[in-house]
């Protein structure tokens, strides 16, 4: 893998990249996870900082600030849902609703870290819009609009309805698992509000899958 990340926007205050599967967003423990898309953005940007995050497993659009302002202006943003953020998976499966939500509360499977689960009495409010793109041959591709933040909420919520992200090796029964060389879950769409004096500005990334 090239250490070059494809750029899908630079400007003098944001940088947005596609992030491949595998890839750290940030930093991990051990000298082994050093390698991640901060560490190579950095390369080429030394003044890109960390606003939000993909698990490794997921590709897609990640946006980066240049500078603290920025930094603070995004993080505020995403806080208060004023980004908007549209996944593309293929889960295990025929989705039987067109649309739908997942409204499920999560927390952390603290004896299975990094696993989160579904905690209705104590977890944290977590809310997914899901639309059906289409079915076939015992699968359905989706779109998944994230209204929380919440770690692996896609994953989770997709699993507590009983249509697993296909690849997902850490949620999905071993045959769902097992049916694509990946985690099928790709960030395509990213809209950033306009701040500080740059404008609006909204992003596509296909999926590859």
């Amino acid at each position: 893998m090239s250490d070059a990340l494809p750029l899908m926007h630079v400007d003098a205050q944001r940088i947005v990249i596609n992030k491949p599967a595998g890839l750290l967003a940030v930093p991990g423990r051990g000298d082994d996870k050093q390698d991640c898309a901060w560490a190579r953005v950095r390369a080429q940007f030394p003044d890109a900082l960390v606003v939000h995050r993909l698990d490794q497993a997921t590709s897609g659009l990640i946006v980066f600030a240049r500078g603290e302002a920025m930094q603070r202006a995004l993080s505020d943003a995403f806080a208060l849902r004023q980004v908007g953020k549209r996944y593309e998976a293929v889960v295990s499966g025929a989705v039987a609703q067109d649309e739908f939500d997942i409204d499920l509360p999560l927390i952390a499977d603290w004896p299975n870290r990094p696993r989160q689960k579904v905690d209705l009495a104590q977890g944290k409010p977590s809310l997914t819009h899901v639309q059906v793109l289409h079915r076939q041959a015992g699968q359905t591709r989706l779109w998944l609009m994230p209204v929380t933040g919440r770690s692996h909420q896609l994953r989770v919520h997709l699993l507590s309805i009983g249509h697993p992200i296909l690849g997902d090796a850490l949620y999905a029964p071993p045959d769902a698992a097992a049916q694509a060389p990946r985690l099928l879950l790709h960030a395509r769409d990213l809209s950033l509000p306009a701040l500080l004096g740059e404008t609006a500005l909204t992003l596509h990334s296909p999926a590859d899958f």
